[in-house]
């Protein structure tokens, strides 16, 4: 996502090794109409990448623009739009744990006047697509100072639970009553909306920053015990989120799915022989300690969807080597795979040759289509469908997505 977002890091993690970012891609339609696979698209809220298209505008405004996305994925013949509910520890709907969302009306805390959750459940719905509402679990803030926060803030009522890092706040994953809150936040979500999945972003332990340490000392030093290092420690608190949020979804709201988006790489084959044939920078079991093959095998998640956000024939991670490593990791476990797409580099000047080439996704979709485990794809994002700034998703809709398909279930 643009200028602070989930997406920006992912190229940034992969730029930190080499100079050039890459693509992503899935499965192509395998039939007619009633063949389902995933056709998505994520709506961003983070500092208004996608929605609302600035903060302050009125409530009439917002719904608009809300709708607007909606018509437009269905339009594409898309089933499936990911809504970012929980951008910066904060909501879009009206939660009794945190503040209305700063971009809403610009202020956070502030009421917008609507429910922008409980209306996109409603009109999502009425067009046919599912909703999965999108949190980000740990982010509290893209700044760093406590004092801009809402007064009622739990990260203010509770500084023991924040870390500085990199210019940014977040909550510390390493303290039990932080899971707990976090879980409990995002749940009631769940519990008030007829929502279709929960979904997470990148977003655990941060991204790295070179020559800052996050600082977890005290949290070790009290719950660490019994682990061989801190990495591991922090792999497992982890895990414990996924596992719980999974289950505390169940028993909420059966049959509601569940699923993440990670990085594209778990880990490079040059780190560990059982990853992929890749040289990012960023590694996430080691970097941001989220053993994402891990809850796949496990079957922890419905559905995971790895952000593979280069092109074909990218050197440090390639698209086409990274499909099947994903392919292989799903096959025989329980948890779906649909690949992350970078609609947003089509066309973008700094982005490599190939995404000035129309046909670059569409190529994604036949290369992820040799390959049962792929059952669909998710477009990164809202803005750039609106736009298709050369045709790149018109030219999906045309080679693959001919007619209308149910997602999976």
């Amino acid at each position: 996502m643009g200028r602070v977002s989930r997406r920006a890091f992912a190229v940034a993690a992969l730029s930190a090794f080499t100079m050039t970012p890459r693509a992503s891609a899935a499965t192509g339609h395998r039939g007619g109409a009633a063949d389902s696979e995933m056709r998505g698209v994520w709506i961003a809220s983070v500092a208004n990448r996608d929605w609302p298209s600035k903060s302050g505008l009125t409530a009439s405004q917002q719904r608009a623009e809300l709708l607007t996305h909606l018509d437009t994925a269905a339009g594409n013949r898309l089933n499936t739009v990911f809504f970012q509910v929980r951008p910066t520890a904060d909501a879009m709907w009206p939660s009794p744990y945190e503040p209305w969302s700063q971009y809403l009306t610009g202020t956070q805390g502030n009421d917008p006047g609507w429910d922008p959750l409980g209306t996109a459940v409603e009109e999502a719905h009425a067009r046919g697509l599912h909703l999965h509402a999108w949190f980000n679990p740990y982010r509290i803030a893209v700044h760093a100072d406590p004092s801009r926060l809402a007064a009622s803030h739990p990260a203010r009522e509770n500084p023991h639970w924040v870390v500085r890092y990199g210019g940014k706040l977040f909550y510390n994953p390493g303290l039990p009553e932080v899971r707990a809150f976090v879980e409990d936040a995002m749940l009631d979500a769940v519990a008030r909306y007829p929502v279709d999945g929960v979904h997470f972003d990148d977003y655990f332990y941060p991204y790295p920053v070179a020559g800052q340490t996050f600082d977890d000392d005290a949290a070790y030093d009290e719950h660490g015990g019994g682990f061989p290092d801190r990495a591991a420690w922090r792999r497992d608190n982890i895990d414990l989120l996924v596992r719980e949020t999974a289950d505390r979804v169940k028993e909420v709201r059966p049959g509601v799915r569940f699923g993440i988006s990670p990085f594209g790489v778990w880990r490079n084959a040059g780190t560990d022989p059982l990853g992929s044939d890749t040289k990012a920078g960023v590694e996430t079991y080691d970097d941001l300690h989220a053993d994402t093959r891990k809850w796949v095998r496990e079957g922890w998640l419905d559905y995971i969807v790895p952000q593979l956000y280069w092109n074909i024939g990218f050197a440090a991670a390639d698209y086409a080597k990274l499909v099947p490593w994903w392919a292989q990791v799903a096959r025989g476990s329980s948890t779906q795979l649909y690949v992350g797409e970078a609609l947003y580099k089509a066309g973008d000047p700094a982005q490599p040759a190939a995404w000035q080439q129309t046909g670059e996704l569409s190529r994604h979709l036949t290369l992820a289509g040799e390959h049962a485990q792929v059952r669909g794809h998710v477009y990164f994002a809202a803005k750039d469908v609106a736009a298709d700034r050369i045709g790149a998703m018109a030219r999906v809709v045309a080679d693959h997505y001919g007619q209308p398909a149910p997602p999976p279930r």
